[in-house]
């Protein structure tokens, strides 16, 4: 499988961005393989600089740019699920988003740079964005979390235009209807930002399936990222981010919902990347 960040499009910008870009052991040029995905070895800054070049040079004549973060639950799920890998194939830039996907890559010799979190990510684009007027769309969230994050971000970074706010009802997607007037919406709006907030596996099938034929310059799904700016989730401590324990504080916090993803999930990736490095030392 190889990313869309490999063809013409994206390929030049990639390679002239740092001196890291080197060709990697037994790998292609600026990538590490994490079970079946190959990751962009990209900085925060890196990929917003590529991010705004695509923006500025006429975003809708290249079509939308597919900026997807991988963490140890995204691996498992390409791994096992066909129609997932396929979604997630369709990304220009696949970027660590988890501390275990950089630890797995230096396990397996292909070291990442660094954790690039999503929500992070979001924000620092909102923030280079609104110095050049850009607009954002926000869709998914809890109830209510896109509307108090649109306002919370442009308040953060005047500038940015907010030009659509979406919350559609769960199982939307099964709905011709509702998914029709949500596609209708973002056309008008036509955002240079469209940040998809369903959480995984959704909101990465959903971006492949419809962003091909919508007027976006950038699609970027943040998992929960509208819920935490909202105040309605609480984010880890900047203590458990540094340290890596964010997923043991996450796991604390709301144990009915995630422990399936942490306890069965983390050995299911451990056990994967350890299978990947003794593959290698054959």
């Amino acid at each position: 499988m190889t990313p869309r960040s490999q063809n013409a499009v994206l390929e030049s910008d990639l390679q002239t961005l740092s001196p890291e870009f080197e060709p990697l052991r037994n790998e292609p040029k600026g990538i590490a393989q994490i079970g079946v995905l190959p990751i962009n070895r990209l900085r925060t800054h890196e990929i917003v600089t590529v991010a705004m070049r695509h923006l500025r040079q006429g975003r809708l004549n290249r079509g939308t740019l597919r900026v997807l973060g991988v963490n140890a639950q995204i691996a498992n799920l390409a791994k096992t699920s066909r129609r997932f890998a396929d979604a997630m194939a369709t990304g220009d830039i696949l970027y660590a988003d988890g501390v275990s996907i950089v630890l797995a890559s230096r396990l397996l010799g292909s070291p990442l740079p660094e954790r690039v979190p999503g929500g992070e990510l979001m924000e620092r684009l909102c923030k280079e964005g609104a110095k050049e007027g850009f607009s954002a769309y926000l869709i998914g969230g809890l109830p209510g979390a896109a509307e108090t994050a649109g306002q919370v971000l442009q308040e953060r970074y005047p500038g940015l235009h907010i030009a659509g706010i979406c919350c559609p009802p769960f199982g939307f997607e099964s709905d011709a209807e509702e998914s029709a007037r949500i596609r209708r919406s973002i056309k008008a709006a036509s955002p240079d930002f469209l940040f998809v907030c369903f959480g995984a596996p959704k909101q990465e099938i959903w971006v492949a399936e419809n962003c091909s034929s919508l007027p976006v310059g950038l699609a970027l799904p943040v998992g929960a990222a509208f819920d935490t700016i909202a105040g309605l989730r609480k984010r880890a401590p900047v203590w458990a981010r540094k340290t890596g324990t964010e997923w043991l504080y996450r796991l604390f916090k709301e144990p009915r919902r995630l422990w399936r993803r942490y306890l069965l999930g983390n050995p299911q990736f451990i056990w994967m990347t350890l299978l990947q490095r003794l593959e290698r030392a054959d």
